[in-house]
């Protein structure tokens, strides 16, 4: 009697053969991708010019193989021969490893993208740590209500929860969050920046130290600190002397005497000013300084000199240097810079 034991092993084993070559398939493409391709794309990357390949094959690199296999895993698990409620139960388990990791490549990019950020803002670390945390948080919860939705949990009842423990943690903490979210609009906003010399509404004025997650630090001129809450400074009017660029125009006021000739007075003026501009430390070498006559004034012909400066805090030192040095032209060239005076008629009443 012919004997039927291998035939029973083959006819068993014929529906695992595809199942187990499409397993087999995506363990090797993840395999060959970790070790062959992804070596290469690093090597490739690193002639280009941008960063963003970079980053992104750093971060996304190391999960790709680890899809490869899920998907040949999942098309195995597709084509075996198992119930269908173990075919949907693998189908499950295998899209929740994918997004599981695809959540931690997700949450590690955004950091990524965060530090650069951070770094090219000159924002403190404690905000910076701060930012990093949040965003990675806010794409892990993402990630986690994805899996538990696709594992068939429903999220409704954990979302109401959430929601009214962030109500009572977000009345709790008003003021505290309400800086916190001024912080980083004033960084994301761009419109004020660590070294930038800045006055507000109320009067202060200074460089911008730091920006942290609550207050933000001003350097005043005599070496005094300001701590202005994050959510004032967000509603505060502040004229930025570092916005659109750090150069600023330097205005010195300034007088002659009604008998003094005017084109005499521009041409001096005008050769004092270019030598302050082409020798002190600061000034702008290229800008042709000029005046502009603008006021009969009680006791004189008053004008404004308009120089250049590199940034705002280099304007005392131009102003300083001058005013010396148009002091000395003045009474070189015999132009006078009246004192303010009173002409007073007297008239005899028997006179009259």
């Amino acid at each position: 009697m012919r004997d039927i034991t291998p035939l029973m092993k083959m006819s068993f084993l014929q529906p695992w053969i595809a199942p187990l070559i499409l397993a087999g398939l995506g363990i090797l493409a993840g395999y060959l991708f970790d070790r062959v391709v992804l070596g290469r794309l690093g090597r490739l990357f690193q002639t280009t010019k941008s960063v963003i390949d970079d980053v992104l094959l750093e971060t996304f690199g190391g999960h790709i193989g680890l899809w490869l296999v899920l998907a040949g895993l999942a098309a195995a698990a597709q084509t075996a021969p198992i119930a269908g409620a173990h075919r949907a139960l693998a189908a499950k388990i295998l899209v929740s490893a994918f997004f599981f990791s695809v959540t931690w490549a997700s949450a590690r990019l955004a950091g990524d993208l965060m530090r650069r950020f951070s770094a090219q803002r000159a924002i403190s670390q404690a905000m910076a740590g701060l930012m990093n945390n949040l965003v990675k948080i806010a794409v892990i919860a993402l990630g986690v209500l994805l899996i538990l939705s696709n594992l068939g949990i429903s999220i409704t009842p954990l979302l109401t929860a959430l929601g009214v423990g962030s109500l009572a943690v977000a009345l709790a903490l008003q003021d505290t969050l309400t800086n916190l979210f001024s912080g980083i609009h004033i960084v994301a906003s761009n419109l004020v920046e660590v070294g930038d010399y800045v006055k507000l509404d109320s009067g202060q004025e200074g460089v911008v130290m730091d920006i942290n997650w609550r207050t933000t630090r001003i350097k005043e001129l005599p070496n005094n600190v300001i701590l202005v809450p994050n959510a004032k400074l967000a509603q505060a009017i502040i004229i930025n002397y570092a916005r659109p660029e750090p150069e600023t125009a330097v205005l010195v006021q300034m007088g002659v005497s009604y008998d003094a000739d005017l084109q005499k007075v521009e041409r001096v003026t005008i050769e004092a000013a270019k030598d302050v501009q082409q020798t002190v430390d600061g000034a702008v070498k290229n800008f042709d300084p000029f005046i502009r006559y603008h006021t009969f004034g009680d006791s004189s012909i008053n004008f404004t000199v308009i120089l250049r400066a590199r940034q705002f805090t280099d304007r005392f030192l131009i102003t300083h240097e001058f005013i010396k040095r148009i002091h000395e032209r003045y009474r070189k060239e015999g132009i006078e810079i009246p004192f303010p005076q009173r002409v007073v008629h007297l008239y005899d009443a028997h006179a009259v």
